[in-house]
Parts: C-alpha cells; sequence; structure tokens
C-alpha cells in the first residue's frame, strides 16, 4: 500500500511560495532554492490536474482553483499543528505561526509592549508583522488577524473590539509661542491645520470633538494636507509646522515632557474604536488564540 500523504511536503511549498507572493521569497522562508518550489508546485498541479498559479516575468497570482486550494490546505495545516500541540500535552510549548496586519499607529504606540510579553510567554511562536495603512485582504493575502479602526462595515469578519481611543488637539510651544492660543473653534480657522486625507475616500478628515455634550464634527481648513501615514500630523505639529488632532496614546509622551500642548481640553471626550478582525470560518491555531486573548485583555498597561 502506497502512502497517501506523501505529497505533503509540495503543498507546503505551494503554501509559501502563495504566502510570500513568489517562488524566491517562499523559498528562503523554507531554507530551500526556488527552482526546488518550482518542482514541487509543478508536481502538485500535475497531481491535481488543475493550475493553481499564473506565472508571468515580473509577478505570480493565484488563479480561481489556486485560491480555493490555498484556503482549504491552509485550515487543513492549521489542523494538523492543532493535533501536533494536543500531542504534546497541554503543558506542551506553544508553537506555530500567526500573521497580523496593524495600521501605523497601532504598530508603532500599541503594539511593541504587548508582543514584547507575548514573545517573552510564547518564544517558539513566529509572528509576522505587516505594518501598513491599507485594509489587507485576510484571506487571499493569508493573514490570520488584523487591526481596523473605526466603525467596521459588515464585511463578514468577526471583529472584537480592543478599545476606544480618546482623541486630543495639540501644538508645539513654538507654534503656539508665534501664532497664539486658539481658545475656540471658530479661532482655528486663523490657525495652519494640519488634517489628514482618509486613503478610503480621498476626503479630509473631519476632526471631531464634544461640546456641551454634543458631537461636533469640524472640518479643518488646509494649506498643507498629510494622506498616507496618519502619524505624518503628529510630526509636523512637534516640529511647530500647525496644529493636529491625534490619538492621546501617541501624543501622551509628547504631552508629558512638553514637547507638545493640548489645545481646546473642553471639547475633548470623542473616541475611534480599535477593532481585532479574522475570518469566521478559518479555524484559528492555539497561537492566534492566545495572541487575541492577549490583544483583547483589557491591560490597563497596554500602552505602557
Amino acid at each position: 500500500m502506497g502512502r497517501k500523504f506523501d505529497y505533503l511536503g509540495d503543498v507546503e511549498a505551494f503554501l509559501a511560495v502563495a504566502e510570500h507572493g513568489s517562488f524566491t521569497a517562499g523559498a528562503v522562508a523554507l531554507s530551500t532554492t526556488p527552482s526546488v518550489l518550482s518542482r514541487a508546485v509543478t508536481r502538485l498541479e500535475a497531481r491535481l490536474g488543475n493550475q493553481l498559479l499564473r506565472r508571468t516575468t515580473r509577478r505570480i497570482g493565484l488563479t480561481d482553483a489556486g485560491r480555493q486550494y490555498l484556503e482549504q490546505a491552509r485550515a487543513a495545516f492549521t489542523l494538523l499543528d492543532e493535533a501536533e500541540r494536543e500531542a504534546q500535552g497541554e503543558e506542551g510549548e506553544l508553537k506555530g505561526r500567526v500573521r497580523l496586519s496593524v495600521p501605523t499607529t497601532y504598530g508603532h504606540y500599541r503594539l511593541p509592549p504587548l508582543l514584547a510579553r507575548f514573545a517573552q510567554k510564547h518564544p517558539r511562536v513566529r509572528v509576522e508583522l505587516n505594518i501598513t495603512n491599507r485594509n489587507v485582504d485576510l484571506v487571499a493575502e493569508g493573514f490570520d488577524l488584523a487591526i481596523r479602526l473605526g466603525h467596521l462595515p459588515d464585511s463578514g469578519l468577526v471583529a472584537r473590539k480592543l478599545e476606544d481611543a480618546a482623541l486630543c488637539l495639540v501644538a508645539s510651544p513654538g507654534y503656539l509661542r508665534r501664532s497664539g492660543w486658539p481658545q475656540s473653534l471658530d479661532a482655528l480657522q486663523q490657525h495652519v491645520c494640519l488634517p489628514f486625507v482618509m486613503p478610503s475616500t480621498g476626503r479630509i478628515a473631519p476632526w471631531v470633538f464634544k461640546d456641551g455634550g454634543q458631537d461636533v464634527e469640524w472640518l479643518p481648513p488646509s494649506t498643507l494636507q498629510v494622506s498616507g501615514d496618519v502619524l505624518g500630523v503628529v510630526s509636523l505639529a512637534a516640529q511647530g509646522v500647525g496644529i493636529c488632532q491625534s490619538y492621546d496614546f501617541i501624543v501622551r509622551q509628547q504631552l508629558e515632557q512638553g514637547g507638545l500642548v493640548e489645545l481646546l481640553p473642553a471639547l475633548r471626550g470623542r473616541t475611534r474604536p480599535f477593532s481585532v478582525v479574522y475570518a469566521p470560518h478559518r479555524r484559528q491555531s492555539a497561537a492566534t488564540r492566545a495572541l487575541i486573548d492577549l490583544l483583547t485583555s483589557g491591560d490597563p498597561h497596554r500602552g505602557a
């Protein structure tokens, strides 16, 4: 009787190529060569009688059959990872890989202390962190989790809220010495405001306040707009260019050290939610569940 699953090495090769985007990157991940992976994928396609990858001189892409096979094969390997851990016993050391995509705000200011604790607790889990302000396609791009900002549309993803992040208005002492302190929203019209252009709409994100218990949205005037990375408005404000609205957790240290000053604190009170999202139909590995548990723990030292 022949071995029924002697082709699993070829499946692993296909997963590496599909998830890393090229034969070269997949070969680095598996410590082998691109030619070895190419032959493995070719064998797998011959076995299945279907093309899984579209190969061009510049890039590779998944066929419809390839996308479906990738999702099912990834789920099967997740089950194997789970079975291995259970066979090791409950006291066995957690292993595996978690692919996580986060925006720059969270990636630079919230996540580092959490990942440091996670790495200390689970040193054999490999976390592949992608920091981008683009909303990745979790399934097509092979991510286990993503952190998203704002009220999420009904995308079919499971969302667990991490926090409601407080917002505040800030400027540098140097800017305020030159331009004066605004005492009202109307006074901001005479100041240099640093708005951010939302990538999803191409429009300026309104600044949000709470005035007398009422929610207020105010569109900042601008001669300088920032797009791509919202942290840019904070860097410009810290250099004295103008006034920006940012999350408290981003500017807290600069406020404490005097590099930035909060403006119109009486209008503070609005927040925006951050959530961790994942596909509901994918079976999560033990490592992924452990990271979700840490992210959603509500730890008061989250950003410390």
